[in-house]
């Protein structure tokens, strides 16, 4: 069972998910946990020099999506479109791999990968946003 302390809250004025008939609109989601720590990020040295992981994001990423849905009654097999935003392409392959792990190409989502500058943090490397439809399985 999801509870209060699993959720992650919006951080601004929008919900993580808006229900139209079948449809289920996600929110774009990141690897930011309950605490507001962000999975996939490692502290390396002593002068703060950080690891960001494109692969945990991903991985996280996805689980948090799955989470959302749960909580609409739907599942990551649900998921009709994904539209990753990537702060750097360079990480392309490692996020490819990662995202592989939940979906696969014949019966998978359309998929969107576009690179932008910069996310609401500085240790996102990856944001996701999904529609899922139930029709079809409900």
């Amino acid at each position: 069972m999801i509870t209060d302390k699993d959720s992650v809250t919006p951080r601004g004025a929008y919900p993580h998910t808006k229900r139209v008939g079948d449809f289920i609109f996600v929110s774009g989601t990141s690897s930011r946990q309950s605490d507001n720590s962000i999975a996939g990020v490692k502290t390396i040295d002593q002068m703060g020099t950080k690891l960001l992981d494109i692969e945990i994001q991903t991985r996280e990423v996805l689980k948090n999506i799955e989470l959302k849905l749960i909580q609409e009654s739907a599942t990551l097999s649900d998921i009709v479109d994904v539209t990753s935003f990537l702060v750097n392409m360079n990480d392309f392959a490692g996020y490819n791999k990662a995202y592989a792990e939940f979906f696969d190409a014949e019966t998978g989502p359309t998929r969107t990968t576009v690179a932008v500058h910069q996310l609401p943090h500085p240790d996102l490397v990856i944001e996701i946003k999904v529609v899922a439809y139930l029709g079809n399985s409900r």
